[in-house]
């Protein structure tokens, strides 16, 4: 693992840091392994179901508008907890929480691996996306305890290389596993790897302690009403099934919104974390996420429907294709990690995102007069710049907030990249609807998305943390 890299000049010997300045070697390596396999876990676990959805319903008996549960389950879930689970890790210490949520995952997998039918799936599903909340809530404040300050860009670089490895990775596994046994191990193969995370995690991981205050249950209970009321209502959206109750869950999303940011203005250390949104650069720094994962979601989802309706391109061909975007962000991720620690996170993302809009932009130039060459261009274009902004954008959202808000802060990078990635699955739903799968808009409106977010990028040069 590549975790023993010597500090630039100057830096303190990491013997003499304290423990608010990263771990000592070899605990340091340690450590982030475990925090890596909670990354594999959690993000392997995202795409697998979605590849096994028609085996799932055809051996369950279940219909696969009633088998998408098995993904929304698991995705309201982490939604619902994300920000509670944040407060929490902050309170009781990070460690305990991803602890506790490694071991929910882990049984909930074991759970899923039984289910006898889609109810008692689903079910499980939504007990496993607990778990993953808690691990994807204290993911980066663990990686900013684990790493010297003056390696943290690397450090947010390195994990970043391995989600994007394991989304790349994702459907070969999938492939591979219902190829030699049934579905049911796709949630069985998490059991021994989220076992040997937890032991290590225990054994390794910082001990940042309890933080003297209490949970804010009304908060936490507000929170949960407005982000599951919302995503309910997304979710009818993207689905076509508008109704009165679609209504009346906007109208509860907005209502317990408005009252969870009403209780957080007169607290210190809020669940609703705004004293982190009053920063100006992370607040920028919040938009250009959300801006650039609703992007990257839009080419995602559409990419698979234009290549095989415009081009007439197979599963194999476009799976392949559509590769060449996380192995985009692979490459990039670990390069933009190093330079993040000596150059501004506002240029780097700014140039990353406008990379990302040009290889959208020409995606959609090339038409239907394109070649494979061309389109392996293009994204690659995506995927590079897209790894470019993320680890120099996620540093920035873990250093800057204060060390006793670092659960906050993992949060708020998780909810930030979740609101645009399911902003950009409506807005795709919503355009196949409108112009259908072989037109170009998704790619017109990926690319002036990323032109939006560069633009965030770039304001943050010069403004004060």
């Amino acid at each position: 693992m590549p975790h023993d890299e010597t500090p630039r000049a100057g830096a303190p010997n990491e013997r003499s840091r304290g423990a608010d300045d990263g771990l000592p070697l070899p605990r340091r390596r340690w450590a982030v392994a475990s925090i890596w396999l909670g990354a594999i876990l959690a993000v392997l676990d995202s795409s697998i179901a979605n590849i096994a959805l028609p085996t799932i319903s055809h051996e369950l008996g279940a219909t696969p508008a009633a088998s998408v549960w098995v993904v929304n389950a698991y995705q309201i879930a982490i939604t619902i907890l994300l920000l509670p689970l944040a407060a929490l890790g902050d309170i009781l210490g990070c460690k305990r929480v991803y602890a506790a949520g490694l071991t929910v995952f882990v049984l909930s997998s074991i759970g899923c691996a039984l289910a006898g039918d889609l109810t008692s799936l689903a079910l499980a599903r939504f007990v496993q996306g607990f778990g993953a909340a808690a691990m994807m809530a204290m993911n980066g404040a663990l990686v900013r305890f684990a790493y010297p300050r003056a390696m943290l860009g690397r450090g947010v670089g390195y994990i970043s290389l391995v989600v994007a490895s394991s989304s790349a990775a994702g459907p070969g596994v999938a492939a591979a596993i219902l190829a030699v046994a049934s579905w049911r191990w796709l949630f069985a193969i998490n059991v021994p790897i989220g076992l040997a995370a937890l032991a290590i995690g225990w054994r390794h991981l910082s001990e940042t302690g309890p933080g003297g205050r209490r949970f804010d249950w009304r908060s936490a209970l507000l929170s949960i009403l407005a982000f599951g009321s919302l995503f309910l209502v997304v979710s009818d959206i993207a689905q076509g099934q508008l109704s009165a109750r679609t209504g009346l869950l906007l109208v509860a999303g907005l209502v317990t919104g408005t009252i969870a940011i009403r209780v957080a203005r007169g607290q210190k250390d809020p669940l609703v974390p705004i004293d982190l949104l009053r920063v100006p650069v992370l607040r920028l720094s919040y938009a250009t996420s959300s801006c650039s994962f609703a992007a990257q979601m839009i080419g995602l989802v559409a990419l698979p429907f234009y290549l095989e309706s415009r081009f007439g391109y197979g599963h194999v061909a476009t799976g392949l294709l559509i590769t060449t975007l996380p192995l985009g962000v692979a490459v990039a991720a670990p390069l933009a990690g190093r330079l993040v620690d000596r150059h501004s996170s506002g240029l780097l993302g700014g140039v990353g995102l406008a990379l990302l809009a040009a290889g959208y932009a020409l995606i959609a130039a090339l038409a239907g007069r394109t070649t494979t060459g061309w389109l392996i261009v293009g994204l690659a274009a995506c995927g590079f710049g897209f790894g470019l902004f993320q680890a120099p954008n996620n540093r920035t959202m873990l250093g800057v907030a204060p060390a006793r808000r670092s659960g906050a802060a993992a949060g708020m990078l998780a909810t930030a990249r979740l609101v645009g990635q399911t902003l950009g699955a409506v807005v795709v739903a919503l355009l196949f609807r409108l112009v259908g799968t072989v037109s170009v808009a998704p790619f017109l409106l990926a690319a002036a998305l990323g032109i939006v977010a560069a633009g965030f990028s770039i304001r943050r040069l010069g403004v004060p943390a």
